[in-house]
């Protein structure tokens, strides 16, 4: 295959796209779950000679979508988002296109520096103070990662990477249960541990509790740990929970911590002013995540961490071996020094065109219609007999039951076999529950009442 071939199998792929999208609402949210059903129709061994595109395409065509759980259909309330606009995705076929390895400046001058304008949109768009700056990483898995590293660092004054763990105090990280496993596993990852992590407890309102947080630390100290930093939730995958973080990071701080908040879902909803009381008091943390991949309409992946001072986490993760020095350039940014990986994608090319194509306007459209759409059918679902409302909307996340779990779990199994609509469980307060999220980017109200009229129908079934 040649660039010329390219050129046609793209317009074919683009047609494609145009086509799978415009049928989507007819095809079942999630594909049926039958282990090794795709595996079987691939060839067991890799071919010698080249097979021409036209039977590579068919074959895409045949085995792929149907085996597919569909992220973009317009149905789909499980997990939270992983949006794609149609902007994002042609800018993404441009980043595809030229292929950069956007490791250092030199190696992508744009694609550096159209990163640092959109951290800069994107920190006035969110209400966010000037002085912060940030950089976009694969996900909040490693946004929450570089920041417990940092706070691993600090505490140690910068002799972990040096000298290792095992001489060193026992580093003590808080956060309530209500925040994401990435936590968990950022704990682990960064040699801290995983009985290390500190689960504080929360209110009624599942917020961490600013005192009991206050003990835990002081608890620490006087057995003879290092407490480390805090990390505060923003919008909890569960059940959506918001910690109290101006109270919390008083706390932290007043300790001398770093607070990393984790808003990878609900910080896009802070394009809209009315929603900002949610976080209040995020302005004073030292990190912030939130993933435009998720609820803004970004196409997967880009998370954006957002950082009061870049040089402890520079510092933490830097590296700049000879190889990979620019020449007459010692203070230019180079972002593989902020994160974990060294080599880099092209993702900020995608918030330039989304931003532009929608504006924030647009956006916040989309996200308020969302918010108030979950409510909506929250409402509904409420006056079905036999559905209790466990936790109230949260922006747009909700949960619901039957009486009992083995009811509800088999409610679920119904819902997400029917195919309509796709719905994710959890557990709170001990209880088996079912997630309801609304933030698919081409949903309409008639895609969420849909819900409902799904839920009755299966209750009766």
């Amino acid at each position: 295959m040649n660039h010329d071939d390219l050129n046609h199998w793209s317009k074919r792929a683009a047609d494609w796209a145009r086509d799978y999208h415009a049928g989507l609402r007819d095809r079942p949210v999630r594909a049926p779950l039958v282990p090794g059903a795709t595996a079987a129709q691939l060839a067991a061994t890799p071919p010698e000679a080249a097979e021409d595109m036209a039977a590579i395409f068919a074959d895409f065509e045949r085995i792929v979508p149907g085996a597919m759980t569909h992220w973009q259909h317009p149905r789909f309330f499980a997990y939270f988002p992983a949006n794609a606009s149609p902007a994002s995705m042609l800018a993404e076929q441009l980043a595809n296109a030229m292929a950069c390895q956007g490791m250092l400046w030199q190696t992508s001058p744009a694609a550096t520096e159209v990163e640092q304008v959109m951290i800069g949109w994107l920190r006035q768009a969110l209400g966010l103070p000037e002085g912060f700056t940030g950089t976009i990483h694969d996900s909040a898995t490693t946004a929450t990662l570089s920041a417990v590293l940092t706070m691993r660092e600090a505490a140690l004054n910068w002799q972990g990477n040096a000298e290792g763990l095992s001489a060193l105090p026992r580093l003590r990280l808080y956060a309530s249960a209500e925040t994401h496993s990435s936590v968990d596993k950022a704990a682990r990852v960064a040699g801290i541990g995983q009985t290390n992590l500190v689960k504080v407890p929360t209110d009624g309102s599942l917020s961490m509790k600013p005192g009991a947080l206050s003990g835990a630390i002081a608890a620490d100290r006087a057995a003879g740990m290092l407490p480390a930093g805090v990390i505060l939730c923003a919008g909890g995958t569960s059940v959506g929970a918001f910690d109290r973080i101006a109270d919390c990071i008083a706390v932290a701080h007043a300790e001398g911590l770093p607070v990393h908040v984790d808003a990878a879902w609900a910080g896009s909803a802070m394009i809209a002013p009315e929603f900002r009381a949610l976080w209040a008091g995020v302005e004073q943390a030292d990190s912030i995540v939130f993933n435009p991949h998720k609820w803004l309409g970004a196409q997967f992946d880009c998370a954006v961490q957002f950082l009061r001072d870049p040089g402890p986490q520079v510092k933490t993760l830097g590296l700049r071996p000879t190889y990979l020095e620019t020449a007459g350039r010692e203070e230019i940014v180079n972002f593989n020094e902020w994160t974990v990986p060294l080599g880099r994608r092209f993702r900020a090319l995608k918030l330039w065109f989304h931003l532009r194509a929608y504006g924030l306007e647009g956006l916040r459209g989309m996200i308020r219609n969302h918010v108030a759409w979950a409510q909506e059918v929250c409402e509904t679902l409420r006056a079905l007999p036999g559905v209790t409302i466990t936790t109230e909307p949260r922006l747009s996340l909700f949960t619901f039951a039957l009486e009992g779990d083995a009811a509800t779990e088999a409610l679920l199994s119904r819902i997400n076999d029917d195919g309509r609509i796709y719905l994710t469980q959890t557990r709170h307060d001990g209880r088996y529950v079912i997630r309801v999220q609304v933030g698919q980017f081409d949903c309409t109200r008639a895609d969420v009442m849909v819900i409902a009229a799904v839920v009755a129908e299966l209750m009766e079934g």
